[in-house]
């Protein structure tokens, strides 16, 4: 009989330097987890298009005012590195060359759903409660809307709200913004 299996979790630090050291691939589509290095879902063209979208959107809102991270990861705790689909950030002059970006310089996370909306949800938006992450917003493709997630507390958020096409959407830490949902969806 095989004893029981331990399983060897990761940090975030090992995890960066496996990255740089190669045995993680850069085109290898990859996000710690938990201590788990996770494969990601492969990306659709509507997933491609709207990510794009909201690039674009945020690229020219508001020039100077924070930056626009896209499928890049975020540091939320020793052990936890996701990739949203875009981060909006605080701006540093470095462009976070000395460290990949907290909790506390993220203004807005966005999830692009469709195969991963499960695990989005069920994985990703408890990570991001807990990080105190203010505002996230999950682009549900399957469903045509955008669902918003604000107030952390502990591993849920208080205020849940889905908008649906000809709404607008506005980001908690940028009020001068306002987003109209088909912009988002396409």
């Amino acid at each position: 009989m095989i004893g029981a299996r331990a399983t060897r979790r990761f940090t975030v630090d090992e995890y960066q330097r496996m990255g740089e050291a190669g045995i993680l691939p850069e085109d290898e589509r990859v996000e710690l987890i938990e201590g788990e290095i996770l494969t990601m879902a492969a990306l659709g063209g509507p997933h491609v298009s709207c990510v794009i979208r909201l690039e674009a959107g945020f690229g020219r809102s508001a020039p100077g005012r924070f930056m626009v991270s896209t499928q890049n990861p975020v540091r939320l705790s020793s052990d936890s590195a996701p990739q949203p689909d875009v981060a909006i950030l605080r701006v540093k002059p470095d462009f976070y060359a000395v460290g990949l970006p907290a909790p506390e310089d993220v203004l807005l996370l966005i999830e692009v759903a469709d195969s991963s909306l499960g695990f989005d949800r069920g994985t990703k938006l408890p990570l991001y409660a807990a990080a105190s992450i203010p505002d996230v917003w999950i682009v549900n493709l399957n469903a045509d809307c955008v669902e918003v997630y604000r107030q952390p507390e502990g591993e849920h958020y208080r205020e849940q709200r889905v908008y649906r096409r000809g709404e607008t959407l506005t980001p908690v830490a940028l009020p001068e913004l306002a987003f109209p949902i088909a912009s988002i969806l396409g």
